[in-house]
């Protein structure tokens, strides 16, 4: 087989392992927050951390994928801490998502990443951009607006458009929060990690991340989630699958962060904000199969448009960077 067409065959087979790991995640967390009466989501992510800690440190010293770095001084160690504790806030605020919104509704506010990343960049760092590209990101929030429902008045009377059936205020507030400190986790990264004697790649930003975010969450998970192994235990009695789904969630977590840096590596950065905006749909899709959530004309218009503001959006930043 020509060189061209294995590398073509080994990316392709890479893009479908990401799209799988993180569309499995994100399915299993559905599955184990909502349906499966594991009702723990700061537990679950402290899971996914123990395994990208464990994960990582085999994958970077015995598999060697990318070389071992080192952290050179504690200020670099603190700008580490702030960023996993803002990756906690994101991570868990996304899993308490997951126990009151639908997996679909939950991606097309995800979706919105790129205008909280927009308005974090231009706050802290003043950086802005062509207004071409902050009119992309139009759709991206109209398109959210619709999905969740909007008010309209008529003959003095207020009616409300429903967009998503299964919408949870609560759940809403957490999916935005979570989408907002994803957003902000980026734009941090490239402050406090952008100096040349600094800069960490991906994979030894999560080894270096992960230790300490289990760190935080163990404390947070005991706190606030007090019979949470008394729970585990019972459920691991009761389905004789509970630790079998604990570790292949976990694992697939890892995963999906692993194949995302190899992906990136592979092919850039353009390439996978829109290989994610394909994936973001493809899991709205075989959720709505699988859980059977009801969705409305309405919401797939808000969908379809909010996905199509974010391809607007990356398009727009590529050709007025």
């Amino acid at each position: 087989m020509p060189s061209s067409k294995k590398e073509a065959l080994f990316i392709a087979s890479l893009i479908a392992l990401w799209y799988s790991s993180n569309i499995g995640v994100l399915l299993l967390n559905k599955f184990l927050l909502s349906n499966y009466g594991f009702r723990f989501p700061i537990f679950l992510t402290m899971c996914h951390m123990s395994a990208c800690a464990i994960l990582s440190y085999l994958s970077i010293v015995f598999l060697k994928i990318v070389p071992l770095q080192v952290v050179k001084s504690r200020p670099q160690l603190l700008k580490i801490a702030t960023l996993s504790v803002v990756f906690c806030g994101s991570v868990v605020g996304g899993n308490i998502s997951l126990r009151y919104l639908p997996v679909s509704f939950n991606q097309a506010v995800g979706a919105t990443t790129p205008f909280f990343t927009a308005v974090f960049a231009y706050l802290m760092t003043f950086k802005r951009e062509a207004w071409v590209t902050y009119a992309a990101l139009v759709p991206v929030v109209v398109g959210v607006i619709f999905a969740s429902g909007k008010m309209v008045g008529h003959t003095g009377n207020v009616h409300f458009l429903k967009g998503e059936p299964g919408f949870h205020l609560f759940g809403f507030i957490m999916c935005i929060s979570a989408t907002a400190a994803r957003a902000f986790k980026s734009v941090l990264q490239g402050i406090l990690l952008s100096s040349e004697g600094e800069k960490l790649n991906s994979m030894n930003l999560l080894l270096f991340m992960s230790p300490i975010a289990v760190l935080v969450l163990s404390p947070a998970a005991l706190i606030m989630e007090p019979n949470v192994l008394d729970v585990t235990l019972e459920l691991g009695r009761k389905h004789k699958y509970m630790w079998l789904l604990l570790l292949l969630n976990s694992t697939m977590a890892y995963s999906a962060n692993l194949t995302n840096f190899l992906v990136t590596k592979h092919t850039s950065a353009l390439t996978l904000q829109v290989l994610g905006n394909a994936k973001g749909a493809v899991a709205v899709v075989i959720s709505i199969f699988i859980f059977r959530n009801p969705v409305t004309f309405v919401g797939i218009a808000g969908y379809s448009m909010t996905v199509l503001g974010v391809v607007a959006y990356g398009e727009a930043k590529r050709r007025f960077r």
